[in-house]
């Protein structure tokens, strides 16, 4: 299966059901122009930091024709409320707009985006989740509501697939540290292989390997262990065709030096590089280019919770957490995994088999029992699992819980 930057709208699109493209049917006009901007939010994962990917959708009624899509530029500007409007040029006046998260109302270094709405004349706007950046939180659907434009929300389901999303932003906000998404490859018996000193050992196919870089792809940051750094000495780059530049910052949990010859050490200069570590950097990690997180340890190890801190100031919102089962367990220990993303490598096994095995990973690898599976599904001839942790209730209007 090839993998490249367009596996994430085709993926995009078989997850919502409905084209990316083309006329709302009965579907449901705002259901459907909903999806365009779900859609287009999931483009912009692992590229809009320290900003969340937005998605918005415009749709001119009289036309019965979507005429302007928009996700959040690279680096977080222009927002997708005014790439949006845009593309739709005069046809956006009287038309109605779906965007999955209120539209900002604050000056930052870029115009309000309730400013672009109302001036691009837009008769409605329908929320996928409202902001809580304390500029926001609520102001935006204020400020359209008092402009005369009217403004709902969209249903429950879209509405928690719209927090998901922005959920690396909503935490960043709200608790100070990222989305933290772990990723396990076990074998058909459920467990991880061990390989040689300095050699990764594949257990799933190629497949679910490209599915793996496509993970790094949409994540801002990604983090391993001192023990894999040195059993696998891993680049932790994305290699899909087109992705080269969407490689994630690294980061290393480990107190000793990263030695040198490493893939990390080779290329510290070009990939942004960070050893959390309690002391100093040594010289040769200076010279290479390597940075440092200083993390204090408590009861002998480090604190993984001001790492997730200093991650946060770094304006890191997405972490993809790719070490080993002492790692996990750690972050798991710490009650910092929103997310596992489990590949389990299919022997011929049947599906009950197949679903047992991956439950009995989680519990054995992490020892969780509040993570819920949230989606199954083949990839090449291997299995994904995506177990999430209940999610607390989210806002749909100011004042109001979903």
């Amino acid at each position: 299966m090839a993998a490249d930057a367009s596996s994430i709208e085709s993926d995009a699109k078989r997850k919502d059901g409905v084209p990316s493209t083309g006329r709302p049917s009965a579907y449901g006009t705002d259901r459907w122009l909903m999806s365009q901007a779900l859609t287009a939010a999931r483009l912009g994962l692992g590229r809009t930091a320290p900003n969340p990917s937005v998605g918005a959708a415009i749709f001119n009624r009289e036309h019965r024709r979507l005429i302007g899509r928009g996700t959040t530029a690279v680096g977080g500007r222009p927002h997708a409320e005014p790439m949006a409007i845009a593309a739709a040029g005069a046809l956006s006046i009287g038309a109605t707009m779906a965007v999955t998260l209120e539209p900002c109302s604050h000056h930052g270094r870029s115009p309000p985006c309730v400013d672009a709405i109302r001036d691009a004349k837009l008769a409605r706007v329908i929320i996928g989740a409202v902001d809580p950046d304390p500029r926001v939180a609520g102001r935006g659907v204020d400020q359209l509501r008092a402009s005369g434009i009217d403004v709902s929300f969209c249903d429950p389901d879209q509405a928690a697939e719209a927090r998901w999303i922005t959920r690396g932003h909503i935490l960043r906000v709200t608790e100070r540290r990222p989305l933290i998404q772990v990723k396990i490859a076990v074998g058909p018996d459920g467990r991880i292989a061990e390989g040689a000193a300095g050699q990764a050992t594949w257990v799933t196919g190629t497949a679910a390997r490209q599915r793996g870089h496509l993970m790094r792809a949409m994540a801002d940051a990604i983090l391993i262990g001192s023990r894999t750094a040195v059993a696998d000495n891993p680049d932790l780059t994305c290699r899909l065709p087109g992705l080269a530049d969407r490689s994630p910052i690294r980061v290393v949990v480990r107190d000793r030096a990263l030695s040198q010859g490493t893939r990390l050490m080779a290329t510290a200069g070009s990939v942004p590089t960070f050893r959390a570590c309690s002391g100093s950097l040594s010289a040769a990690e200076e010279a290479a280019g390597v940075q440092r997180v200083h993390v204090p340890k408590v009861s002998g190890r480090l604190w993984l919770p001001t790492l997730m801190n200093a991650l946060a100031a770094l304006e890191v919102t997405r972490l993809l957490v790719e070490g080993g089962p002492s790692m996990w367990r750690s972050f798991a220990e710490a009650s910092l995994i929103d997310e596992v993303v489990l590949f389990h490598a299919r022997a011929g096994e049947d599906q009950p088999t197949a679903r047992q095995a991956a439950d009995e990973a989680i519990g054995h690898y992490l020892e969780r029992t509040d993570l819920q599976l949230r989606d199954w599904r083949p990839i090449g001839g291997d299995d994904m699992f995506t177990y999430r942790k209940t999610e607390a209730q989210g806002w749909t209007e100011r004042g109001s819980h979903a």
